[in-house]
């Protein structure tokens, strides 16, 4: 198993938890904003690893939230992160997605959903550029299913509608347990049917 972040104190503590439960993991600091990063990251990992069989696609940077001020490079960053580090990642990896008949699963938010109430939650909230991001990821996954299903490479994800409990967005109002989003991609990728479900608890 690879595991990607930023920071590397992240990653080294991951490394130990995981490994506490008995799960080998690999750890490799990479900043998926920048494609040639990814690239290399997936060269990386192949050699040190072995052939890329699932992508989970986790990573999100919350940006900027208000547009009428905000430096275009804060309205980038979530869009870099959210959509083109994650096509940049898929198409390095994919001769091996395509020998491993594959999976690209991806955490989605509902900052996504085309609604005047998320919108107006977003606007209050300063996540505007989140969720522009997770919109155009959203859209994303279904073309990316429709790229990969041929290939016999499943694409599938979870829209988490909630605060997930103990993450840096929980401020003591969490609602929903990692546990649960974990068995729902479980049951998406054993499925291997639903593009996209969304996920409430």
């Amino acid at each position: 198993m690879a595991l990607v972040a930023r920071s590397e104190p992240v990653l080294e503590q991951a490394v130990s938890d995981l490994a506490k439960a008995g799960i080998s993991a690999a750890a490799f600091a990479t900043d998926v904003r920048n494609t040639n990063a990814v690239v290399g990251l997936v060269e990386k990992v192949r050699e040190n690893v072995g052939a890329i069989s699932v992508i989970h696609w986790n990573a999100y940077a919350q940006g900027t939230g208000d547009l009428l001020k905000a430096s275009l490079d804060d309205v980038r960053q979530p869009f870099d992160t959210a959509v083109t580090g994650l096509v940049s990642a898929v198409q390095a990896a994919l001769p091996d997605l395509k020998e491993q008949r594959g999976a690209v699963l991806v955490t989605g938010g509902a900052l996504a959903f085309y609604d005047a109430a998320v919108d107006a939650f977003a606007a209050k909230w300063k996540l505007a550029s989140l969720a522009i991001s997770k919109a155009a990821q959203h859209k994303l996954v279904g073309l990316l299913s429709q790229s990969l299903a041929p290939e016999g490479i499943y694409v599938g994800e979870v829209v988490v509608k909630g605060t997930v409990k103990g993450t840096a967005f929980d401020t003591g109002g969490g609602n929903l347990e990692a546990d649960g989003i974990a068995e729902k991609f479980w049951e998406l990728y054993s499925e291997r049917t639903l593009v996209s479900v969304t996920y409430s608890g």
